[in-house]
């Protein structure tokens, strides 16, 4: 028998979850049945008639109710005493004076008495009011009397929304302890103290509950207690460790999630397969298996694995992605394409499938069905641009240019429209347009204005590569004084600067950068190569770019553009100390592997400066090859941006 039904679990997750208040109406309808046999017909209509008016009428319903016969009714003042009539019938109201008159909430000494109508009243009154320091205080000390568990679900549930964690949770456990049986609120305490990362109250909790029940569905108390670091993840390990999960899936699912996160795939195994004999198709827990099985056995299997499991839940949209994803990994793309032509005929009108077919489509050069399957997803709205942009690429691909340009000109979607008119850009330099292309440029930035630094910045990189520097400059100053606070122009100008005669003002606006962004590598080497080019034996120079270079490539911050033009302004500073050999050690290998035309005029220069004819001619011949070296050709000019 598994316990708790639908109901206590919608209930669960509205408290603890979502955080949401329950009904005042539902909350007080519990209580009044409780006291409906103590209380005087009259005292129960009275109550009523409040909980049915609105708080704040309107003048129409004002006036509907002139024609009504008048009704005495009480009113709820927080500051004044409520006395009702007292007769045998009628039990003793509290009275709710004042906030400090009531039990500190950390002292919970209830009185054994039922909850007063009136004090919930003052208290839901008090939180309408946003008051909900006075609210919570007079929850919590009605929660303790006799039939009060609906009080102390409303009380959680503002306690939630207003507290810490660890005070939600002093005051459950608190509940808890005084009605030792009520279930549910084992399950709201475990819940808190797993998110109060209290591993061994959570350890204690959840055994009791698989006492009572080894098939307890706990994934509403696992909801968003996932811990973020390791150390927190290894006490919820260590908690869970000894806890009977044979027969409970989602414990058993959460152990193996934690085992497979310390590479214990073995033992992570033992308990996804427990899980799964309990629910063999639910998705989240095939998937872990096929997590945890990447590790221990051959890629086969796992993609045997998945057709399997696939092909028991052929409607899962999910596993189809899964294991498309999976092939991708493992370099079977005309696999996955395939897998995503079958998905795209049986989830036809799903367009992330559509648009995942077409761009595997693009990557082994089926362009047809490329072509075929964006211009279905052009005719949703919220996808016509992505098409439009794709097709773009399709047709860049297949070298038509002129039909890129008209896909990429159509594209309006902010997060693609900067993209797609560099792409139009480059298409206009290649044909020598450079009209063109500033003019696209400007009719960018008059569209997205959000984008006019950008452009600014690629309109000056034109002029630069067409031998205008002092025109680009002026027109990146002209938009730093429409635009002081954009970096990206601020270092687009720095970058301008000449070392030498401009040394003050570049190396003012390069402080100023790193002021903004103490951690920019770029803005780090470019100071570097200033403070070189002005003095080669700076020692800050050296060590700001040495730096560089040797962040590893497992490093966040490693960036191979970045660690290529260090290397550079290392190798330039070596040549102008006559380190010839420096140069080739700091280059020969990352030309080799990633040729460039700076690199290769630094190498040649150091070949020439040894006296190594043999590789001078070997290498010229290399860089006019790649490079059409010593010819003009724009597209092979060494790019600032």
């Amino acid at each position: 028998m598994i316990f708790f039904g639908s109901v206590f679990q919608s209930q669960f997750r509205l408290l603890l979850v979502n955080g949401e208040s329950f009904s005042l109406r539902a909350l007080l309808r519990v209580i009044m049945d409780s006291l409906y046999r103590r209380y005087k017909l009259t005292l129960s209509l009275a109550v009523c008639l409040c909980l049915m008016t609105p708080a704040h009428a309107s003048h129409a319903d004002l006036g509907q109710e002139k024609n009504l016969p008048e009704i005495s009714t009480p009113f709820i003042d927080s500051k004044a005493s409520i006395n009702a009539p007292s007769d045998d019938q009628t039990q003793p109201v509290e009275t709710v004076d004042n906030i400090n008159g009531l039990a500190p909430t950390s002292i919970w000494q209830p009185e054994m008495q039922e909850p007063s109508l009136y004090a919930l009243l003052d208290a839901e009154f008090a939180a309408d009011r946003d008051d909900k320091r006075r609210a919570l205080a007079i929850y919590k000390q009605q929660s303790f009397k006799d039939d009060a568990t609906a009080v102390f679900e409303r009380a959680l549930s503002l306690s939630l929304r207003s507290e810490r964690v660890e005070d939600s949770l002093q005051f459950a456990k608190a509940w808890q302890d005084q009605n030792p049986d009520h279930v549910p609120a084992w399950f709201y305490v475990a819940h808190l103290a797993l998110r109060a990362h209290d591993y061994l109250l959570a350890g204690e909790t959840l055994n009791r509950i698989l006492r009572y029940d080894p098939r307890a569905d706990l994934s509403e108390i696992l909801i968003g207690i996932y811990p973020n670091n390791d150390e927190d993840k290894r006490e919820l390990l260590a908690a869970l460790q000894p806890l009977d999960s044979e027969q409970n899936a989602s414990l058993s699912v959460l152990k193996a999630g934690l085992l497979y996160q310390f590479n214990e795939p073995e033992i992570a195994i033992v308990h996804i397969n427990r899980a799964l004999e309990r629910q063999p198709d639910y998705v989240p827990f095939i998937t872990l298996k096929a997590d945890i099985l990447r590790k221990i056995v051959t890629a086969e299997t796992v993609v045997n694995y998945l057709n399997q499991a696939r092909m028991r839940n052929p409607d899962s949209k999910s596993l189809y992605l899964y294991e498309i994803r999976y092939l991708l990994d493992i370099k079977q793309s005309q696999e996955a394409w395939e897998l995503l032509l079958n998905a795209h005929s049986q989830f036809r009108d799903d367009e992330e499938i559509t648009l995942l077919a077409a761009l595997v489509s693009l990557d082994i050069e089926k362009y047809d069905s490329a072509d075929q399957l964006l211009n279905t997803l052009a005719k949703t709205p919220a996808y016509l641009d992505r098409a439009y942009y794709y097709l773009g690429i399709s047709a860049e691909r297949q070298q038509n240019v002129e039909q890129a340009k008209r896909y990429f000109n159509n594209v309006m979607q902010e997060d693609l429209v900067l993209e797609a008119r560099r792409k139009v850009v480059a298409f206009e330099l290649l044909n020598d347009d450079t009209d063109a292309a500033i003019a696209t440029l400007e009719k960018l930035r008059k569209d997205f204005s959000v984008f006019a630094p950008d452009t600014y910045v690629l309109q000056a990189d034109i002029l630069w590569q067409q031998n205008e520097p002092e025109e680009a400059l002026r027109l990146l100053t002209r938009a730093a004084r429409k635009y002081p606070d954009n970096e990206t122009l601020l270092f687009a100008r720095a970058q301008l600067l000449d070392d030498k005669n401009d040394y003050i003002v570049k190396r003012t606006l390069l402080n100023h950068l790193q002021a903004l962004d103490p951690s920019n590598l770029s803005y780090q080497l470019s100071y570097a190569q200033l403070l070189l080019a002005n003095e080669r034996s700076s020692e800050q120079g050296l060590a700001l770019a040495t730096a560089i270079i040797q962040i590893r490539y497992d490093d966040p911050r490693y960036d191979n553009d970045l660690h290529l033009q260090a290397l550079n302004v290392l190798a330039s500073n070596s040549l102008a100390n006559e380190d010839y050999q420096q140069v080739i050690d700091y280059l020969q290998t990352p030309y080799d592997v990633f040729p460039t035309l700076r690199s290769g005029t630094l190498l040649l220069r150091a070949y020439q400066g040894l006296g190594n004819n043999e590789k001078v001619e070997t290498l010229l011949a290399d860089l006019q090859q790649r490079f059409s070296f010593g010819q003009s050709n724009i597209s092979d000019r060494i790019q600032l941006y």
